[in-house]
């Protein structure tokens, strides 16, 4: 009856509309997508393009030429290229501005159009203006695209003497890996402490958080489950990897740590493997299967929930979607599972870690210690938002040239950047001036060694001077004692294993 009712709409449609419908719009764009919108936000329909998109970012995989840019109104500059990739092989590097592709002037393009340019050109070979730091008059460099590695950790380094510190975007296929090849040069006889950075990390494939997990936990622990109304069962165990970390941990997330990335943070909590602090998570804890479809398209479906060892649900509620509802019965089902356990377990929000400290259900992931981010005044949030940082520095550099390894912004370079705000015309309010003085600094170092040194040197900059890192760190010596529980472990707080895996 209702496919009846959608062939007689079309029908009309196609009879009626004051313009021929074009068929792939119409039942794409409109009928399927209309559909999947009614049922809950992370279900989709992926046209010919944008599912190759998906399957190259499931391999880590991008085509283009390798290069991470600032791209503002009328100005485009090269902050990082890719070992390997066509940029570094061209020899472009950081701080070099490129000012015309394919013959367009970049600055007479507003930033619409030149997102729209820098996308149509990532395709295709390119020919590149590009004036260097320092220079006057551009060069020409010829680029033809190519696939490009685009790494998971993207941020990797010595905190302080003994603390290691590791950044994760997402999880890709290669993901476990990554992390091993990050933390191997980092794991001397001296390292006292990780701290894993979890923050804005949206999450991805979830055998990759498998593999992640493994590296920190011992082999045959469960790290999830999943079930669904047309998928079987299926317990997610960890397994020997070629490196196993065991330094003391923190996970560090906020409220865009999602998915994935919310299933290995609840396993390492769980399993009283990590300190998690931060805020709470996200909350998304639905299983999407992607199916490919005719003419190269796919399609993404809502097909379970994620459950974590000890049966928490990490999705969060969503009125007025189909998850309404199917939240609270898949909630139902994770306590009706419990049922034969002990009565610790029977309650939802009763649930507890490996060695009985309670932990709360109901959506996303509390952390053990809460930190709150730095706070951002709206005079600083405008600054960083316009990119005002990096254009400040890349004048600074066309003036002074490049900056030394050990410089510190003084009075007389903030005094330059305050003149710089005056002659771009952004006001500097007393209030925030006076307060702001220590980000101010933070930001023009991050930026000019963004612009000398490269990405790696800025990151390490920003991640330094981070209060919320900062204060993570901070927790590496307490670990042992914030994972006791604060009674003895019972009976149901065991180490849950997979068929007589480790306990």
């Amino acid at each position: 009856m209702e496919s009846l009712k959608f062939s007689e709409a079309y029908a009309a449609l196609q009879k009626n509309f004051m313009d021929p419908p074009e068929p792939d719009k119409a039942i794409f764009d409109g009928g399927i997508r209309g559909m999947l919108s009614v049922l809950d936000p992370f279900s989709a329909f992926f046209d010919r393009d944008q599912f190759e998109l998906l399957q190259q970012q499931a391999r880590g995989e991008a085509l283009g030429f390798g290069s991470i840019l600032y791209v503002t109104p009328r100005k485009l500059l090269v902050l990082q290229t890719a070992q390997g990739s066509p940029s570094w092989r061209a020899g472009l590097g950081p701080g070099d501005e490129i000012v015309e592709i394919n013959g367009t002037r970049v600055n007479r393009l507003d930033f619409r159009s030149l997102v729209e340019l820098l996308q149509r050109s990532r395709s295709q070979p390119v020919r590149l203006g590009v004036i260097r730091p320092g220079k006057l008059v551009s060069q020409d460099f010829d680029l033809k695209p190519a696939e490009v590695a685009l790494p998971t950790v993207d941020k990797a380094l010595l905190f302080s003497p003994g603390i290691a510190y590791i950044h994760i975007t997402s999880f890709e296929q290669k993901t476990a890996q990554e992390v091993i090849n990050a933390l191997s040069p980092l794991d001397t006889p001296h390292l006292r402490g990780l701290l894993l950075d979890l923050r804005e990390n949206h999450g991805g494939i979830v055998d990759a958080a498998v593999g992640v997990a493994s590296i920190f936990l011992k082999p045959g622990l469960l790290v999830l489950t999943t079930r669904g109304r047309a998928m079987p069962e299926k317990a997610y165990p960890t397994f020997p990897t070629s490196y196993r970390c065991d330094l003391p941990l923190v996970v560090l997330v906020n409220g865009n740590t999602a998915s994935a990335a919310e299933l290995l943070t609840a396993a390492l909590q769980e399993h009283d493997r990590a300190v998690i602090a931060g805020e709470p998570t996200y909350g998304k804890g639905v299983v999407q299967s992607v199916t490919p479809l005719s003419e190269k398209t796919g399609l993404a479906l809502t097909t379970g929930q994620y459950f974590t060892p000890c049966g928490r649900s990490i999705q969060r509620p969503l009125p007025g979607t189909a998850l309404e509802t199917t939240w609270r019965q898949l909630e139902t089902v994770a306590t009706d599972a419990t049922k034969s356990q002990e009565p610790a377990r029977r309650s939802t929000a009763a649930f507890h870690t490996d060695g009985g400290r309670p932990v709360s259900a109901g959506g996303g992931i509390m952390p053990d210690v809460t930190i709150p981010p730095r706070a951002m005044d709206p005079w600083l949030t405008f600054l960083n938002q316009t990119g005002t940082f990096t254009n400040f520095a890349s004048e600074y550099l066309t003036h002074h040239g490049k900056v030394s390894d050990s410089f510190e912004p003084s009075s007389a370079v903030v005094e330059s950047f305050r003149d710089f705000l005056v002659r771009n015309q952004i006001r500097v309010p007393e209030e925030y001036w006076s307060q702001d003085q220590d980000v101010l600094k933070l930001r023009i170092k991050m930026e000019l060694f963004n612009l000398v040194f490269g990405l790696a040197r800025g990151d390490e900059i920003e991640v330094k001077g981070d209060p919320q890192i900062q204060q993570a760190v901070g927790l590496l010596p307490q670990v042992p004692s914030l994972l006791k529980s604060p009674a003895a472990p019972s009976q149901t707080s065991r180490a849950r294993g997979i068929k007589g895996g480790a306990k």
